[in-house]
């Protein structure tokens, strides 16, 4: 199999997710409140279907706000479920929303979704999947093995070799810094 660093450098859909955003760290919750519900559409489907989704995904879950995602009712889910634009899939629309309303609810003791994960980062791939079961919903092992990596919390986004690379260690992602703190 082609490697993502390999594959996405001649694809044009592919390219800028791969150049500019996978693997970089990121803070704001909706920006990974989007990456985790991205992660989860993607499941049983290739990524590339969710990259062309991608904006019909924005305009559907109201720019990935959690705020107001973790308040939709009824309605909302039946009009996410009529809309063509995104994966128009039941148990991934109720995860979306479940999973911002406990992002919602994580806020008073971590102040927000970054500040979860910083918390409770490092771990190994095994506890992470752990304790996304335990917090999150539709968040298994692959899930959330993609959404570690795209977002910088684990290694292995991009090839050593790969340009990119270089702009990843200096974006400083949480699992270099906990790679280094471990060597020190």
């Amino acid at each position: 199999m082609t490697a993502y660093c390999t594959f996405a450098a001649n694809d044009a859909l592919h390219k800028p997710y791969h150049d500019d955003e996978y693997g970089f760290p990121l803070a704001d919750d909706a920006a990974l409140f989007e990456r985790l519900v991205l992660e989860i559409n993607q499941a049983g489907l290739s990524w590339a279907t969710i990259l062309r989704k991608r904006e019909g995904f924005r305009r559907a879950f109201d720019a990935f706000d959690v705020d107001t995602v973790a308040s939709y009712g009824e309605a909302d889910r039946q009009r996410l479920l009529a809309d063509a634009s995104i994966i128009r899939n039941r148990l991934k629309v109720n995860a979306a929303v479940e999973n911002a309303r406990r992002i919602a609810a994580l806020r008073p003791e971590f102040g927000s979704f970054a500040g979860w994960l910083d918390r409770h980062h490092p771990l190994s791939k095994e506890d992470w999947v752990r304790l996304f079961k335990k917090t999150f919903v539709f968040t298994g092992g692959e899930i959330v093995n993609e959404f570690l990596m795209s977002t910088g919390y684990l290694p292995g986004a991009h090839n050593h070799d790969c340009p990119v690379f270089e702009k990843i260690l200096a974006a400083k992602p949480p699992w270099l810094v906990s790679d280094k703190a471990r060597k020190d």
